[in-house]
Parts: C-alpha cells; structure tokens; sequence
C-alpha cells in the first residue's frame, strides 16, 4: 500500500530539505505537496487526503495548532508530526488533544526523522489492513444475512425453526426489484443416482462457482442461491432507474450455460421470468419456474421463456399444484396438509376420463421424478429406499402404477417427517448451510444465529449430531473438497484455498499438510500420475 505524504513549513529551505533527504519512495511514499501555512494545507489535505502530515507549530495566516483543530473537524486518521524549535515547546501540550503522535525538535535530525516516519507508516499500514480486513468480514456477513432473507422468501416455509437475522423495511422492500432465473441441471435425479455423496457435493460446488464466477463477470448486482441439490435461483438486481431488459436476461442465461457445459461438460436448463419480480413474489415465481423447467419437453432450448402452460395448462397445473401442496406440508410437518393434497391429487385421477391418461402420463412421471427429489433433499427416505423408488418408477410409465409410486412415497414420507426431531431438522439446515457456503467465513456464532439458538445450544446438538466438533466437521469438508478441486482441476493452490474458505495461502497450505500429511501441490501431483495424467474435468 502506498502512502501519501504532506509538508507544512513556512521555511523553504526547510521544505527543500525533507523533501530531498527523507527516503519518500523507499518507505513507499508519494509526496502530494507542500504548503507554507496552515491554510493552503488544509485545502491540500482536504483535496487530496493524506495519510501522514509534517507540520511546523509557527507559521503565518494559519499556525500548526489552528491547522490541527481545523483538519481533525474532517479526517480523524491522519498521522501527524510536529515540527518545533526549543523554545517553542511549551506548544507541545496544547496539540495532544488532537491526537499528535510525535514531534521533532528543530534544527531537525534527518535520521530521527526517517526512522520516526517509517514507524509511524507501519502503524498506519497494519490499521489499514484491519480497517479493510473488519469491512469485508461485515460486507460478507451482510451478504450472507441478505441472501438468508433472499432464501426464506423464495422458499416460503413459514413455520420454519429459524429466524431471520435481516430484515428489510417496508420501503426498502418495495424498492427491490430482481431479474430472475431458475438453473436446473438436466435429468439431474437420473445423474445423481450415479454419483456417491463425495461426487454430489463436488459437482454442486462445482456449478455454484462456475454460476458466480460468470455472475461477477457481467458486473451487475446478484445472488446465487441453491434451493435444492441440483438447482439454483439468480437474482439480479435491478438498479433504478434501470429497466427490466428480457433480451438482456436471455443472453445473460444462454452464457451461463455455455460456461458450465464448457467447463463441465454438463447439460444444464436455465428458465427465465419474462418480467421483474418484487420481493414478495418471488416464492410464487420460483414455483412457476420450477413448473417451466419440469413440464418443458427436454427437446426444447435449453433456455426458457417462463409463460404460463397453454392448452393443457388447467389439468398440469392443479396436479403440479397438489404435489407442491404436498411438498409444503411435509416441509411444514403438517400432515393434515399433506394428506389433504393427496386426496385431492387422487380424487382429480379418478375424475379423470381414462382418453386423458395418454397425455396426462407424461405429466405424472415427471411430477412423480420432482416428488422423489423433493423427498431425497428433506432426507426423509433412505438411499435404498430411493433406489426402490426408481426401479418402480424406471419399469412403469402408465398413469395408475406412477400414481400408485407416489401415495407410498408421501405414505412413506409422512411417517419419517413425523419422527424427526425438532434438533435434528436444526442439524440438516446447518449441514445445507455449510455445504452452500463452504468459501465464506463460517463460524458458532453465525450459525445459530442463522438457525435463531443460542451458540452454546448450537455447539451441544451439533457435536451430538455429528460426532465431532463444528471446527474439525467444517474442516473436513473444507480438506475434503480441497481434495477434489486440486485432483480434478487445473486452479492454482492460492485460488483452491481461496475457494474453500481460506484467504491466504499459507495458512491454507498448513492446514491442508495438517489434514494430508502433503503439502497441496505435492497432493496433486501424486493425484495426477495415479490418473496417469489425465487432463482436469474443470479448468477455466
């Protein structure tokens, strides 16, 4: 970081001499003037915000102490020294009010002076560190909270054990305005069945960070959220007086696309909300984009349009409607709700006339495919439980057998929701929210106040639940997805760590020995010969 420097004397000669003596460009110092009076320094130091100012006490117009008086009235942080002959000490005590850190006696010790300068510059660096260190923990920690709120309201679970710790004012609310997208990655319940929890977490992050990084690219206001596994909600903000542009929007999407199927050779749907969208209705639209992405023939663009269903658009929506009325209620552990939906969604097929079925199939398979995903997110069936599932689901199309799959599945859901306990619902949020945010700062404190309980609580049901403590959990997956990014990627060992939560390398690089027994790049390397150098799956 380079400094800025200001001189105040009314002698010249004395002006000549520190500018040509004092090493300014070893100690990283740029000279922005020189003043001979306390008046024309204040307009330079107002101008041009020095870090550091040698000021003389006796000068004409304007003398050292009224300059001081006047310059603290608008910037508290320059450091400042004061520069007075013997006989003019007695000055000294009337600038300690103005928070002067030192004072060098004329005729002036060149030396002295340059050793003065230097520590007094590396205070000022070591609090500008802080100072910048302190701004971008609390502009992440906002951001994180903003983006709780963003979630609460797309998700809509009103019942919900946690609290948000932001709140937005009515004002502030009905100035927000986003563009809105739903990423979704295509036959993603057929893909995940594939992959073991490991491939799961790593292909999710994998996406997330190719979506944020061509985000911050485009330069305009977002967030990133992941609903579900598999899928993600953008915001863009729209900033006033800035108008929604849908063609803007579309080429945004198509390049988002273009990035993840580029790096990661995946396919994914990207659906897109013909309009801005508030605040408050974001839940609603989120839904009606999940329904684009869904009952959308895969055969289509890749890129949506989300309108509303035409031609069979009643009969979709209501079944759409009763299984997210279903969702709902198993999300709510309301079960009354829940099996209200499924009678109604039954009553609907009975009424149904069988010359429908052929075109209604299609339909159910897919809502049935969305119910199970729905379910494996809430983690209330086993994975050989879902397996199951899909063995039914992957051997009968026909509307009466799909239907049947899911009243065992809701049946089946039901019961398991019913059992959970309040903690271990609080457990599942606090994995999901380390998983989503695994490069951000994560801590007790911000966790609890994330799920609304106290961080002592917090920590007890966490180590109950998991085995082990928050620190060596998040330490783990942190390693753990270290691991997989140095294996399959070609990022730098800084940016990896960066990636996984660590800001600088160094330290990164020691807990990654800690955790390994290897340093990361030797990690890598052994990583690439056993692959037998095989090219990285992500590199960008």
């Amino acid at each position: 970081m380079r400094l800025k420097a200001l001189l105040v004397d009314d002698e010249v000669n004395i002006l000549k001499n520190l500018t040509a003596v004092i090493p300014w460009d070893a100690l990283d110092i740029d000279l922005i003037g020189t003043a001979r009076n306390g008046e024309q320094a204040l307009e330079m130091a107002r101008l041009k915000r020095p870090h550091l100012i040698l000021c003389d006490i006796r000068m004409p117009v304007m003398d050292g102490i009224e300059f001081l008086g006047a310059l603290r009235e608008f910037d508290s942080e320059a450091e400042v020294i004061m520069m007075t002959g013997y006989q003019d000490f007695s000055y000294v005590r009337s600038v300690i009010r103005y928070e002067v850190k030192d004072y060098i006696l004329k005729p002036i010790d060149y030396e002295e002076l340059a050793e003065t300068i230097k520590r007094l510059t590396l205070g000022i660096r070591e609090r500008s560190l802080e100072q910048h260190s302190m701004q971008q923990e609390w502009k992440q920690v906002f951001h994180l909270a903003y983006e709780k709120v963003l979630y609460d309201r797309i998700i809509d679970l009103g019942g919900s054990a946690s609290r948000p710790f932001l709140k937005l004012d009515d004002t502030e609310s009905e100035n927000l305005a986003f563009a809105m997208m739903l990423v979704d990655v295509a036959d993603y319940s057929k893909r995940e069945r594939s992959w073991d929890d490991k491939e799961r977490k790593l292909w999710n992050f994998a996406i997330h960070n190719i979506l944020q990084e061509n985000l911050n690219s485009f330069e305009v206001p977002h967030s990133v959220l992941q609903v579900r596994s598999g899928e993600w909600c953008v915001l863009i903000e729209r900033v006033p007086p800035d108008l929604y542009d849908r063609e803007q929007c579309l080429v945004w999407a198509e390049k988002l696309r273009q990035a993840v199927e580029s790096y990661l050779k995946l396919n994914i749907r990207i659906a897109v909300h013909p309009s801005e969208v508030s605040l408050k209705q974001l839940a609603k639209t989120y839904k009606s984009l999940q329904r684009s992405l869904n009952l959308t023939p895969t055969a289509n663009t890749n890129v949506i349009l989300s309108e509303k269903v035409r031609g069979n658009a009643d009969t979709s929506q209501q079944l759409w409607d009763r299984i997210e009325e279903m969702v709902t209620g198993l999300k709510r552990c309301d079960r009354r709700r829940t099996e209200s939906a499924l009678k109604e969604l039954n009553d609907s097929f009975r009424l149904l006339p069988e010359t429908s079925f052929e075109r209604v199939a299609p339909i159910v398979h897919y809502l049935c495919i969305h119910l199970l995903r729905e379910m494996r997110e809430m983690e209330v069936i086993s994975r050989e439980e879902e397996i199951a599932i899909w063995s039914q689901i992957d051997q009968h199309h026909g509307i009466r057998e799909t239907l049947m799959v899911i009243n065992r599945l809701v049946d089946q859901s039901i019961e398991s929701v019913m059992k959970k306990k309040t903690s271990d619902v609080l457990m599942l949020s606090a994995r999901d929210y380390i998983e989503r945010n695994l490069s951000a700062e994560l801590s007790i404190d911000l966790l609890a106040e994330y799920l609304g309980i106290s961080g002592s609580y917090f920590s007890l049901l966490f180590k109950q639940h998991f085995g082990e403590t928050f620190v060596e959990y998040v330490t783990k997956q942190r390693m753990e997805m270290a691991k997989s990014l140095l294996a399959l990627s070609d990022k730098s060992v800084t940016l990896v760590g960066q990636m996984v939560g660590y800001a600088e390398r160094r330290y990164f690089t020691r807990v990654f020995s800690k955790y390994t027994g290897m340093l990361p790049s030797e990690y890598r390397e052994r990583q690439q010969n056993q692959s037998g150098a095989e090219p990285p799956a992500w590199t960008n």
